[in-house]
C-alpha cells in the first residue's frame, strides 16, 4: 500500500509518499480500506514536532472507510462495514490499522466522505459547545476563524443550541461564509472587540472559541464578560507565549486548553458524541462542507492550503 510518511519533524518538505507492506490486524485491531482522510492542524502539529509522535510516522489522524479484515477478539464488526475514526495515527494511507474500539459505524444516510470530514472537527465542536463551555439559549460567543471547517461547525452548533455568534474571518468572502452559517455579525480580526462591545452593550461575550492562538489571545481575553470562558483549542498562528495567570483576575475569567482525547476517552462517550454528530449531519444542522479533495501525491498542496488559511470548509485526502 501507499502512505504519506515523514522521517523527521519539519515543514511540508519532509512529507513523502512511500510504498509500504500491507498491514495485518493484530488482536483488537481492524484493517480498513481508507476511503477518505481529513486534513487537520493536529497533523501539522505532529509533523512539526509541536506534538511529539514516534518517527518515522504516517501522517493523518482521522478517516473513514470499509473494514477489510479483523484481528482476534474483535466483536460487533464485520468485513464490509463502513466505519469512521479520529485521533488514530496513520490515516493518510490506502489502508489503516485502527483499534476496533475506536471505530464508529457510519449510518446509511451519511457518505464515507462526510464521515471523514466531520469526525475530528465535529466531535471537537461537540465537546467544546457542551463541556468546555456549555452553550445555553441566549449565550453570545465569539468564534475566531469562523469560515474554516472548525469555525463553520462551531457557528452552526452554537446557533442550533440557541446561542448567537460573533465571528471573525480574514476576507470579505470568508465573512460572508460565516454569516451564511448563522453568525449575527462577521468582522475582520481587528474589528472583533468593537463588534463585541456593540452587540453586547459593552458587557462582553460569555465565551470565546479561539483556535488561532498567539495572534488572537489578547483580544480574546478582552472580549470576555466577567466570569467568561476562553476556550483555547488550537494554535494556527503559533503558541500563546507564557503569561501571568493574574491577568485572569481582571474579570475572574476561566481559561481552558482542552484536547479531544479526554472527551472521547471511553467507547460509550465516543459513540454517543458520534451518533449525535451524524444525526446533525443527516438533519442538516451541520454541513460537512468539503471544499478540496487531494490524492496522496497532493498532500503537500493540501497542507499548504490549510496552513496558508486559503481554505474554507474541509479538505480531504482521497487515497
Amino acid at each position: 500500500m501507499r502512505a504519506v510518511v515523514f522521517d523527521e519533524f519539519g515543514d511540508r518538505s519532509v512529507l513523502r509518499v512511500q510504498d509500504r507492506p500491507d498491514p495485518s490486524p493484530g488482536p483488537g485491531q481492524a484493517l480498513v480500506l481508507v476511503g477518505a482522510s481529513g486534513v487537520n492542524f493536529m497533523d501539522v502539529y505532529q509533523r512539526t514536532g509541536t506534538y511529539q509522535v514516534p518517527l518515522p510516522g504516517v501522517l493523518g489522524s482521522e478517516g473513514a472507510g470499509t473494514v477489510l479484515e479483523l484481528g482476534d477478539g474483535v466483536q460487533g464488526l464485520s468485513p464490509g462495514d463502513r466505519v469512521a475514526w479520529t485521533a488514530v495515527p496513520g490515516s493518510h494511507a490506502e489502508q489503516a490499522l485502527v483499534p476496533a474500539e475506536r471505530l464508529v459505524p457510519v449510518p446509511e444516510d451519511i457518505t464515507t466522505e462526510q464521515a471523514a470530514a466531520v469526525m475530528l472537527q465535529g466531535l471537537t465542536a461537540h465537546y467544546l459547545t457542551h463541556d468546555s463551555f456549555a452553550v445555553r439559549p441566549g449565550a453570545t460567543v465569539l468564534v475566531h476563524a469562523a469560515a474554516g471547517g472548525m469555525g463553520q461547525l462551531l457557528t452552526r452548533i452554537v446557533t442550533h443550541l440557541g446561542g448567537r455568534v460573533i465571528a471573525t474571518a480574514s476576507t470579505p468572502q470568508k465573512r460572508e461564509t460565516a454569516e451564511a452559517n448563522g453568525a449575527v455579525r462577521a468582522v475582520d480580526y481587528a474589528g472583533a472587540l468593537d463588534a463585541v462591545r456593540d452587540l453586547t452593550g459593552g458587557a462582553g461575550v460569555d465565551a470565546v472559541y479561539d483556535g488561532v492562538g498567539a495572534d488572537t489571545f489578547d483580544a480574546s481575553l478582552q472580549a470576555l464578560r466577567p466570569r467568561g470562558t476562553l476556550v483555547l483549542f488550537g494554535a494556527a498562528s503559533g503558541k500563546v507565549p507564557p503569561f501571568d495567570p493574574l491577568r485572569l483576575m481582571a474579570g475572574s475569567y476561566f481559561l481552558t486548553r482542552p484536547t479531544l482525547n479526554h472527551f472521547i476517552a471511553t467507547r460509550q462517550e465516543l459513540r454517543e458524541r458520534a451518533e449525535t454528530l451524524f444525526r446533525w449531519v443527516a438533519e442538516g444542522v451541520v454541513d460537512a462542507t468539503i471544499t478540496g479533495r487531494y490524492p496522496l501525491d497532493g498532500v503537500a498542496e493540501a497542507y499548504e492550503a490549510l496552513e496558508g488559511r486559503r481554505s474554507t470548509g474541509k479538505l480531504l485526502i482521497i487515497p
